[in-house]
Formats: structure tokens, C-alpha cells, sequence
């Protein structure tokens, strides 16, 4: 049990509150035993009839049971899982599920320079709509039918070539089509991992990866980020402690830095790796905004303990939800059948949509064009924020994202605060620190920044 009581409420509403959260996170069970009156109200620096109270009234509500003789235990319906209650208390300016909120339900008029995607307008929105009008022509089983567990073969094999282009042997037979980037990670911690394992994490690093391992109730460690890679000091030394089963990571336009790793700390990591038992996820969603390839772990592994994961929702359509898995051969089997008992199978007619718009020459010639108009944008939205006092950590070699730094002794969740008032959603670092040591940075993300109005509120805040 839990020592420590949080804050809010009487005394006994407080013992209340933390058992609900314990039963709600799952670290208490259905079935479980409470730990005795005495044994509570000594961890929670309480009275025995504070917890008694406390007790009665989690019993009259059906939270727990009294068993004459035995103690008190949790019921045996639980109640749903609750990332709120899994999730640290955080402010809500830097808990991540609510900056996703804001990113994703706030109207045309708020600007959001925090959110984690192209506008519209950057997306090859021609190139959609001809692939939709050919696709209305398709035949009946591209419209209406399921697809097959693996996913579209055609789009498969096309996966394959330009995944070996980046040196990645994948065949079409090692490649699994998903829903998307966020579904290719479930599946595999669903594969990878039980309640209670040990995930390692870089810090910061994508913030979803926080919420989705709680949601896997998974024990979660981090190590700190270089521009080369992960801490490899660190790294070795968390491996040695905590044994984490598994590791998450952007090898190449790292989420939030824009880090690239290095190809003397890919060797490290894997050696590493391969020492302590060590699986790795690859996410490479943001790979097609590289003009030159960056080493990637899954190539120089081979896709033995790498497993590599993309999707299309950043240079093509976030509304056309399509991503993969490349995985080695004897890990597909149980893949799949996951698969088909979560979502039975990718979505065909997404597949079909990717397929004719990624086989079409224009799509090339988009992201070529993409990647100079975003090298204008990092400069420009570099330059404009360095007017304002905050400066980039690194300057990223791709991609959209700009991690800065703050004028010494400001706070990004206060100007976070500030500027969410003033409608403008901003990324405070430490949504995407574990250690919540990332206070005076922010992500900025380049290709929301075209209207003034962002930096003006900006700057006010930090006066």
C-alpha cells in the first residue's frame, strides 16, 4: 500500500481516495486483501479510527468487502481502468493526455505550435483525392471486404523496398499493416510485456509512450537523451538495475529533440542490448522527412531484437490511419493472432487509399518538396523565437519539431497556462519527461507557426 496520502478532502476522504486510486490502477486487485487498520493508519500517519471510517464507507459503496474474522478486501468486480488514476497527479499545463486534448478538440481559431502534426494545407490533399476517386471505382472487395490478417500484399512488398532502402532487411512476409504508429506499439506491448514488467524510456521522449505503457500497467524507467542518442552511462547502468524486458525509442527525428542517433551509439545500444536480454521497439514514424537516412537499430540488428514501426499519418493523412510492424519471422505467428483478436486485421480500404497514393510518383516528388519547405521552416521559426529569448537545443537535421530552451528561471507550464488563455496550445517540456526535470523547454512545432499572433503571445507570456 501506498505511504503516502494525498492531499485533498478530510482525513478519512483521503484513506478513500488513495485505496480507489490503488483498486482503479490495478496495483490492488479484485480479490485482493487490504492491509490491516493498524498497518494503514501507521503508512498513512493516520488514526485506526480514521481508517476504520474510511474502510465503512468503501464497503457501503462496494469498493471492498468486510470478511468477519479475515479483514477487508477489495470486491471482486473491478472497477475500469483509469489512466487518470495510474498517471502521476501532474498540473494539467503539463499532463499529457490533457495537452492532447487540447490539441485535438480546440476549434480552427486556436493556434497550436504544441501540437505533433502538419497542417493541412502541408499534406498532398490532391494526391488523396485522386486516390479516393479511384478508389471509388475499385472493385467490391476493396470497398466492403476484411483484409487479411498480415494486411494489403501489394502494400506489404512496397513497405519491404523502401524499407530496404534504409537498409532494413524486412520481407513482405516480416511486415504487419495496423491502424497506426500508437495500435503497431499496443499490439506489441500486448506481446511483449505483462503488469508489472519494466520499460525503459528515453527522457524526454514521445508522450504518449507514457500513457499507453500505464495503460499497459507497465513499471516505467528513463534515461536521459544526447543529440547522439541515449546517455549510454546511464543506459548501462539502468539496464544493470532495473532489467527492463523492453525499450522505446526514435532512432532518427527523435520525438520531442529532433536527436539523431549516432552510428557509435546504435553499436553501444545494441551490445548492450544483447547483453542484458534487452527487446527494442524502433518507432520510425517521422523516417520520410529524412532527405539522407540516419542509422537505424533495425537495420544494423537485422530485426533479431529490433522490432521497427512506422506510419503514414505525418506526411500523408493523419485522417488515413495506416502503419506498420516489421518483426522477425517466429514473433509473426502471435502477432497476428493478437491482431485478430483486437482488431481482426488492418483496415483495407486505408491500405488500398496509402497504396495508390504512395505508388504514385507525386508522392516522392511531395515529400522531397516537404522536406526543403521544412528546412525553411526550422530557420525561420528558429530565428523568430531567438528574437523572443528562447533557443533551440539542437539544430535538428529533419523534421518539424524544435526542442528549445527557456530563458533562464522560466517555466514552460507557467507560459503554458498563460498562453492556452489567450488560445494558443503550447508543449511544455516536462509532458515529455519521466524525471520531470524538462521545466524550461518546449517543444515547438515549426509548421504551426505561420500566424504572428503565436509568438506575440509568446513573448508576452515570458514578460
Amino acid at each position: 500500500m501506498a505511504t503516502g496520502i494525498h492531499a485533498e478532502g478530510t482525513l478519512v476522504e483521503r484513506v478513500m481516495g488513495d485505496v480507489r486510486r490503488r483498486i482503479a490502477s490495478r496495483a490492488l486487485q479484485p480479490g485482493a486483501k487490504l492491509p490491516s487498520i493498524r498497518r494503514l493508519a501507521e503508512s498513512a500517519a493516520v488514526s485506526k479510527s480514521t481508517v476504520v471510517d474510511a474502510y465503512e464507507r468503501l464497503a457501503a459503496d462496494g469498493a471492498i468487502v468486510s470478511r468477519r474474522g479475515s479483514g477487508f478486501f477489495v470486491a471482486q468486480q473491478a472497477a475500469p481502468l483509469s489512466l487518470a488514476d495510474v498517471t502521476p497527479r501532474l498540473d494539467r499545463a503539463i499532463d499529457p493526455l490533457w495537452v492532447s486534448r487540447q490539441s485535438l478538440e480546440s476549434g480552427d481559431h486556436v493556434l497550436k505550435p504544441g501540437c505533433g502534426w502538419l497542417p493541412p494545407h502541408w499534406l498532398p490533399e490532391e494526391e488523396v483525392r485522386r486516390a479516393l476517386r479511384g478508389l471509388s471505382r475499385a472493385d467490391d472487395g476493396a470497398l466492403a471486404d476484411y483484409g487479411t490478417p498480415l494486411g494489403l500484399p501489394p502494400l506489404r512488398q512496397l513497405l519491404s523496398r523502401r524499407l530496404g532502402e534504409k537498409g532494413v532487411p524486412a520481407g513482405a512476409d516480416q511486415i504487419m499493416l495496423t491502424e497506426s504508429g500508437t495500435q503497431a506499439i499496443d499490439l506489441l506491448c500486448r506481446l511483449l510485456i505483462e503488469p508489472g514488467d519494466t520499460v525503459l524510456v528515453d527522457d524526454p521522449c514521445y508522450f504518449n509512450f507514457h500513457a499507453l505503457l500505464r495503460a499497459h500497467r507497465a513499471t516505467i524507467v528513463s534515461v536521459p537523451m544526447t543529440p547522439d542518442g541515449p546517455d549510454l552511462a546511464v543506459f548501462a547502468a539502468v539496464l544493470e538495475a532495473c532489467r527492463p524486458r523492453l525499450y522505446i525509442t526514435n532512432s532518427a527525428v527523435h520525438n520531442p529533440t529532433g536527436a539523431t542517433l549516432s552510428l557509435p551509439t546504435a553499436h553501444r545500444v545494441l551490445k548492450l542490448a544483447e547483453a542484458h536480454d534487452l527487446v527494442i521497439i524502433e518507432d520510425d514514424i517521422f523516417a520520410d522527412f529524412e532527405e539522407e537516412p540516419a542509422p537505424r537499430l533495425a537495420a544494423l540488428d537485422g530485426l533479431d531484437r529490433v522490432i521497427q514501426i512506422g506510419s503514414f499519418s505525418k506526411t500523408l493523412s493523419a485522417a488515413v490511419r495506416c502503419g506498420y510492424i516489421a518483426i522477425r519471422r517466429d514473433w509473426l505467428d502471435r502477432l497476428i493472432d493478437l491482431t485478430i483478436a483486437t482488431s481482426f486485421g488492418a483496415g483495407r480500404l486505408s491500405s488500398e487509399l496509402v497504396l495508390r497514393v504512395v505508388q504514385d510518383g507525386s508522392y516522392r516528388r511531395h515529400l522531397h518538396a516537404l522536406r526543403t519547405r521544412l528546412a525553411t521552416a526550422r530557420r525561420d521559426v528558429a530565428d523568430r523565437l531567438g528574437e523572443i529569448g528562447i533557443r533551440p537545443w539542437i539544430q535538428p537535421r529533419a523534421g518539424m519539431f524544435l526542442w528549445c530552451t527557456l530563458p533562464d528561471g522560466r517555466d514552460a507550464a507557467d507560459l503554458a497556462r498563460d498562453a492556452l488563455a489567450r488560445d494558443v496550445v503550447l508543449a511544455p517540456g516536462n509532458v515529455f519527461s519521466l524525471s520531470q526535470s524538462a521545466g524550461g523547454y518546449m517543444r515547438v512545432n515549426v509548421t504551426q507557426c505561420a500566424d504572428p499572433v503565436a509568438f506575440e503571445v509568446m513573448s508576452r507570456a515570458l514578460r
